[in-house]
């Protein structure tokens, strides 16, 4: 059996060799240009394509990671969740927010596939557009408010939402949360999304090592430091004025 380690490793070295190939290097000479959505078939799920290019959040944030993660891990999130709803299509009616605000109304059987599966799905989904290239800085106007109002400063929150971040054990993600009228930062655990603890995600940092062990190694901090960089804050604030929707 592979170790996590071993898998990393001939992970990259595919990534490196798939990104000599013709098509990714197509995709990187139309920089103006977003990837076209990628097909996964077989449910009522579907892959949002990525807001722009690959390689638009250079040099923070590669482009073969960004193709993998969007391309392969995503993809694989939505699959998943196709396969399981389709032992009970009615849920595949619902949006997938819809089922992770309420996973006790999830059959068991299925449960944990929506919790993981829908939570890879709905968290990326959010991640794609909570970034952007030509980004970053700091928040303005009632965010901006509402953060100095909680944290004291935009630099204590940065610095409180990092250690959320880097501190997660393991895989997960770290997120600025509205809890009713109040902002929060935390840390989750593997795909958990804090719109299944009745709280709406504002923000959150993608710490699986599939979202930068290409260009970061074991890193991390250096990940979240430049992520940091390509915030859209702009669309953190819409997200913020119309509670999280």
């Amino acid at each position: 059996m592979m170790t996590r380690r071993q898998v990393l490793k001939t992970t990259a070295l595919a990534s490196i060799a798939y990104a000599a190939s013709p098509s990714l290097h197509t995709a990187n000479a139309q920089p103006a240009q977003a990837p076209a959505a990628t097909t996964v078939s077989g449910g009522p799920f579907t892959l949002p394509p990525l807001p722009y290019p690959f390689d638009a959040l250079e040099p923070h944030i590669d482009a073969q990671t960004m193709q993998i993660h969007h391309d392969k891990h995503h993809a694989a999130y939505v699959a998943n969740l196709n396969k399981a709803v389709a032992q009970l299509p009615d849920l595949g009616m619902k949006p997938v927010e819809d089922l992770l605000k309420n996973l006790d109304a999830v059959p068991e059987k299925i449960r944990t596939a929506v919790r993981n599966q829908g939570g890879g799905h709905y968290n990326h989904s959010l991640f794609w557009q909570m970034m952007n290239r030509n980004a970053g800085g700091e928040p303005s106007g009632e965010l901006a408010k509402a953060i100095d109002k909680k944290f004291g400063t935009f630099d204590a929150f940065k610095d409180q939402f990092t250690r959320a971040a880097v501190g997660q054990f393991g895989s997960g993600w770290a997120w600025l949360v509205s809890d009713g009228d109040e902002l929060k930062n935390q840390s989750s655990p593997n795909q958990d999304s804090p719109i299944s603890e009745g709280k709406q995600p504002l923000l959150g940092v993608d710490v699986w090592e599939h979202a930068y062990y290409l260009k970061y190694q074991n890193r991390r901090p250096e990940y979240v430091a430049a992520w940091f960089k390509v915030i859209n804050w702009d669309y953190v604030t819409q997200r913020f004025q119309n509670k999280g929707a």
